[in-house]
């Protein structure tokens, strides 16, 4: 028996452009038949920035299902905090989070230790590409 995991598509940029949802639901589609996974539906995201809203409640009354796959990490939280608390509280529901275009999940603390570092080399490479940044006056 396959196990369940719903879709979780944004609006908003990821990955420093807008990825149409569309094509957002065929990498999430196309990575669940890749790993034996049955995928259901995926749940939009509000388009307002910063709002995870769809996101908690998926995490909040995810009984039915074994997990969540999102089209990228660069979906999640900003904010280290708030990312680290919605994967830890999945974590703590005994289900996954996968992330079709980096193919990484999220099963453990360690995992989210390694999502982290990623997320932070990632801002890294964005900043040091924006001299302004680090200009002093």
């Amino acid at each position: 028996m396959k196990k369940k995991f719903r879709g979780y598509i944004s609006s908003r940029k990821c990955l420093n452009d807008f990825i149409p949802q569309k094509i957002q639901n065929l990498v999430i589609r196309d990575f669940c038949q890749n790993n034996n996974l049955e995928y259901l539906l995926s749940c939009a995201e509000y388009s307002m920035n910063k709002s995870y809203v769809v996101l908690k409640e998926m995490i909040n009354s995810i009984k039915d299902v074994d997990g969540i796959v999102a089209f990228s990490i660069f979906q999640l939280p900003e904010n280290l905090k708030n990312r680290t608390e919605l994967l830890k509280l999945i974590i703590s529901k005994n289900k996954s989070f996968f992330f079709a275009y980096e193919k990484i999940f999220i099963r453990s603390k360690k995992d989210i230790t390694k999502l982290n570092e990623i997320w932070m080399i990632k801002k890294s490479i964005e900043n040091k590409n924006k001299p302004w940044l680090s200009a002093k006056k």
